[in-house]
């Protein structure tokens, strides 16, 4: 009995916070629509700001792009005239996403063709094959069905334009690690332009498969010479995917901000629209009721 009662009760009560009670005149729903509208006002005003910060950082990540993919373009020259004899067994995928968000499928694009690759052996992925990630939000997302093959994670790195000792830095890290691998797979987003990006993977072959290479044998060098070649071609490559993951995030970011800002826009026109047309009401039967009780008089 006490529950029937409880129950009752709280369905007599407003279904949400701040909501007008059965029968309640329109002031209280007025207000509400009064609050509402500021918040989404306030709402407007954060996302254009976001927008223009975007837009200002997203002209300095594209020059910082252009000067990156010198460096990849170095890195393809090399590994088109040196191919390996044999495609490489073990790949090392390392994913390249931020720390922030607000910015689209940046994080997600990257997530779902690692989990796509591995699934499909594609880039001689295999579903051992070990991970490493830049960036707190696509590692989020990879450890929910691949925490398994997560060896190592970076953040905190992306924060602004990303440097060649970032990327150096990182590198250093890779080969340190103890990980096997015969080849690395850089999956990054490409800049497409500023309205669309996709996700690409860049392969970099390591110090053993350099030196197996047809266009190294025919020549005679010391051990190290792979070596540095093979440490320096991964830095390349990283700061090359860095700088492009970067000016795709910026860009992104400020599409999305200026998507959340129009629908801002529209439903501040839609609010005032049902605001002037409560108070319009409220007026209307003020009206009536004066009327009446003259008329009555």
């Amino acid at each position: 009995m006490l529950a029937r009662r409880t129950v009752a009760r709280l369905a007599a009560q407003p279904s949400t916070l701040g909501a007008a009670p059965a029968g309640a005149r329109n002031m209280a729903t007025l207000r509400e629509l009064e609050l509402r509208l500021k918040s989404v006002r306030n709402i407007e005003k954060i996302t254009k700001s976001m927008k223009m910060i975007a837009s200002t950082k997203l002209a300095r990540a594209q020059r910082a792009m252009q000067n990156g993919k010198q460096y990849g373009i170095a890195n393809s020259e090399v590994f088109a005239n040196a191919p390996p004899e044999e495609a490489p067994k073990r790949k090392l995928f390392i994913v390249i996403s931020s720390d922030k968000g607000l910015c689209g499928g940046i994080h997600s694009s990257v997530s779902k063709e690692t989990r796509r690759s591995i699934a499909s052996g594609e880039h001689g992925a295999q579903p051992d094959s070990p991970i490493m990630v830049i960036g707190d939000k696509s590692k989020a997302q990879l450890s929910r069905t691949l925490s398994q093959n997560l060896t190592l994670t970076f953040n905190q790195i992306g924060r602004d334009i990303p440097t060649f000792a970032d990327a150096a830095g990182v590198a250093d890290l890779i080969v340190k690690s103890g990980v096997e691998y015969d080849a690395i797979a850089i999956v990054h987003n490409k800049f497409v332009s500023a309205l669309s990006y996709e996700p690409t993977v860049v392969e970099v072959m390591n110090e053993q498969v350099l030196k197996e290479s047809p266009g190294f044998k025919a020549y005679e060098m010391e051990d190290d010479v792979t070596k540095d070649l093979a440490e320096f071609s991964l830095a390349n490559a990283l700061y090359a995917a860095l700088t492009e993951a970067h000016a795709c995030e910026q860009s992104a970011r400020r599409n999305a901000m200026d998507n959340a800002s129009k629908n801002a826009s529209d439903m501040i026109s839609s609010l005032q629209m049902q605001y002037n047309r409560g108070r319009q009401a409220a007026i209307t039967n003020e009206l009536v009721d004066i009327i009446t009780g003259a008329s009555a008089l």
